[in-house]
C-alpha cells in the first residue's frame, strides 16, 4: 500500500439541501435510515488502508462531531491512524469566500505535517464505494500528475447539475472541467476526487489563493489541464451526487431497489457507521410492509409502501407511509396518510391527516414539528 492521507471536504458552492441543511452539514445527513452520508468516504478511505483522515467543517458541527466521536467505529488503526476535524471560517455575507481552498489554507499547518507522499481528496456528499489503494496504484503506474474520478452518465439533462464534468481525450487525458449545463444527456460527472502528490497538492491550493479568493481545487486544476498531465479514472457501481433536495430524496428511495443496493454494498467493502443500542423494531398485527427499509427500535402499527423508516420510529395504527422518508424518532399518528414526504427528526404528525405532495416533487416536515 502507497502512503497516503485523505481529506474529505465539505460540500460544494451553488449545493444547498433546503430544509436538511437548516440543522446539520450535508455529510451528516441519515442515509437509508442507518447511516450518515459521511460514513460512505470515510469507509472507502478506511477500508483502503488510509488511516489518517481529515474531514474539513465549515458550519452547523455539532450533529457530525456527534456522529463521528473518536472515529474508532470506521476500524481505523488506534495506533497510527488518526480522524482530525478541522474547521474553518463561514462567510455568511459572502458565500464565495467559502471555498475548498479557503478551507485548506486555513488548516495549511496541519497538512504539512503530514509525511505520506500522496493525499486522497473526496466529497462529503457523494455516496459511491471505491478502492483508493488501487486508484493510487493506477495514478502512480500512469506517471500523471493528478488522477480524477469519475462516473459515466446518460441522464446529465436533468441530473446532477450542480456538479463539474470531465472533458476527455482518448487517452482518459482531461482536457477541461466544465459546470454540467443540462445541454447534454451524456456526461462524465466529476466525482470531486483527487489523487496527487502531497506536495503539487500544496503548491496548487497557493496557486489558486494567488489567482482569485473565489477560486476551488476544480478551478486551479482546470486551469493547469494544459500544463500538467491530468488523468481521468472511470467508476464503476452506484454512485449518487446529493447538491439539492430532490437529489437527496433520490439517492434514498433508489437505494430500496435490492439490485441498485448490491451495488453499493459488498460483504468485502463494509460501510461503517456509529451504532446504537436498541431493541428489534415491533411490528403488530395490524402492520403491513411493502418494499421498505426499516430501522432498528420502531414500533408499526400502520402500513409503510416503498419507504425509508429511521430508527424509534412510531407509526400508528391505520397509518399509510408511502414513498416517503421518515427520520429518526418521529411518530405518524393514528389514521394519518403522507406520501411523497421527507420527514426530519422527532417531527410528530398526529393532528393533520393527509399530506401528499406530486410525485417527483417531495415536501419536507420540518424538524421537531409537530403538525
Amino acid at each position: 500500500m502507497y502512503k497516503a492521507f485523505g481529506i474529505i471536504n465539505s460540500s460544494g458552492r451553488n449545493i444547498h439541501v433546503d430544509g436538511l441543511q437548516d440543522y446539520r452539514a450535508i455529510g451528516a445527513f441519515s442515509f437509508l435510515g442507518r447511516y450518515r452520508v459521511i460514513d460512505f468516504p470515510i469507509s472507502n478511505m478506511s477500508n483502503s488502508e488510509i488511516d489518517r483522515i481529515q474531514v474539513y467543517v465549515n458550519s452547523k458541527p455539532r450533529s457530525l462531531i456527534e456522529h463521528l466521536g473518536t472515529g474508532r467505529h470506521y476500524n481505523i488503526n488506534s495506533k497510527s491512524g488518526r480522524l482530525e476535524v478541522l474547521f474553518s471560517q463561514s462567510y455568511d455575507k459572502n458565500d464565495f469566500y467559502n471555498t475548498d481552498i479557503s478551507s485548506y489554507l486555513e488548516n495549511m499547518e496541519y497538512i504539512e505535517r503530514m509525511h505520506h507522499p500522496y493525499v486522497v481528496i473526496a466529497p462529503n456528499y457523494m455516496i459511491y464505494a471505491a478502492d483508493f489503494s488501487k486508484l493510487i496504484e493506477t495514478h502512480i503506474e500512469s506517471g500523471a500528475d493528478i488522477t480524477l474520478l469519475y462516473h459515466a452518465v446518460d441522464n446529465a439533462k436533468e441530473k446532477f447539475l450542480n456538479c463539474n464534468t470531465l472533458n476527455l481525450n482518448r487517452q482518459k487525458g482531461v482536457l477541461s472541467l466544465e459546470r454540467n449545463h443540462g445541454n447534454a444527456k451524456n456526461r462524465n460527472i466529476f466525482m470531486d476526487t483527487y489523487i496527487m502528490r502531497k506536495e503539487l497538492f500544496v503548491e496548487l491550493v497557493h496557486k489558486a489563493k494567488s489567482t482569485s479568493s473565489m477560486y476551488t481545487l476544480a478551478d486551479i486544476v482546470k486551469d493547469e489541464c494544459e500544463e500538467m498531465d491530468v488523468r481521468g479514472v472511470p467508476h464503476r457501481g452506484f454512485f449518487a451526487s446529493i447538491t439539492d433536495f430532490n437529489s437527496y430524496y433520490d439517492a434514498n428511495m433508489s437505494l430500496i431497489d435490492y439490485k441498485a443496493a448490491s451495488d453499493l454494498f459488498h460483504e468485502d467493502w463494509p460501510i461503517y457507521t456509529r451504532t446504537s443500542n436498541s431493541c428489534p423494531t415491533h411490528y403488530f398485527d395490524s402492520s403491513v410492509i411493502n418494499s421498505s427499509v426499516i430501522s432498528d427500535g420502531c414500533v408499526i402499527e400502520g402500513t409503510v409502501e416503498n419507504s425509508i423508516i429511521g430508527r424509534g420510529c412510531v407509526i400508528k395504527k391505520g397509518a399509510v407511509v408511502k414513498n416517503s422518508i421518515v427520520l429518526a424518532s418521529s411518530e405518524i399518528g393514528e389514521g394519518v396518510h403522507i406520501e411523497n414526504q421527507v420527514v426530519d427528526k422527532h417531527a410528530k404528525i398526529v393532528h393533520v391527516k393527509e399530506i401528499v405532495s406530486p410525485e417527483g416533487h417531495p415536501g419536507y416536515i420540518k424538524r421537531k414539528d409537530t403538525l
